[in-house]
């Protein structure tokens, strides 16, 4: 079963859409949204509108309280882990194991077990106060990146996106404990 945690970049959640369609039927999904996602209306779309899409598509609605999201690990719900979009603001907190959120107790708890958590970054500030999180994640067991592009170089110097036509490759990477690279694309 794979976790799919969704984060509020809410511009890239049409990409993260694709995945899970593609992930629908690879691999049994386990939906869990943080609180934004959850409960916030933006020019991309409306909350209530994209929890819909993601209940029809995994067959379930997500998880989106800490307290749901608390047993994943102990009781085995996840075999691997992937949070599409990881936010920079959710990026940092696992970076320094603050869990204030259904996705960051998601990740923690799944983690608990030693199995593969894998980030598909998505933050404009990458290149700048982010990159120090990059590296501590990098340095930490069973913790994975899907290779990132700047999305805007010259609008947004310090911004990347993950290749989200990357995320199934580096899911498999990660399965067999190998970080798809080149991580900077």
């Amino acid at each position: 079963m794979i976790g799919f945690a969704v984060c509020g970049s809410f511009c890239t959640h049409a990409r993260a859409i694709e995945i899970m369609r593609s992930l629908a039927g690879y691999d049994g999904l386990l939906p869990i949204v943080s609180d934004a996602v959850y409960s916030t209306d933006t020019r991309f779309g409306k909350a209530e509108d994209f929890i819909g899409i993601i209940t029809e598509i995994c067959g379930c609605a997500p998880i989106h309280t800490i307290a749901e999201a608390e047993p994943i690990g102990p009781l085995g719900m996840t075999d691997i882990m992937l949070i599409a979009p990881c936010t920079g603001n959710t990026l940092a907190k696992l970076a320094h194991g603050i869990t204030d959120s259904p996705v960051t107790m998601a990740a923690k708890s799944h983690m608990r077990t030693s199995k593969p958590l894998v980030i598909a970054l998505a933050t404009n500030d990458a290149m700048s106060s982010n990159l120090l999180n990059i590296g501590t994640l990098l340095n930490r067991k069973n913790v994975y990146f899907v290779p990132l592009v700047q999305d805007s170089p010259v609008m947004k110097p310090h911004s990347m996106v993950c290749d989200f036509d990357l995320v199934i490759d580096a899911l498999d990477a990660a399965r067999q404990g190998k970080q798809l690279r080149p991580i900077f694309r």
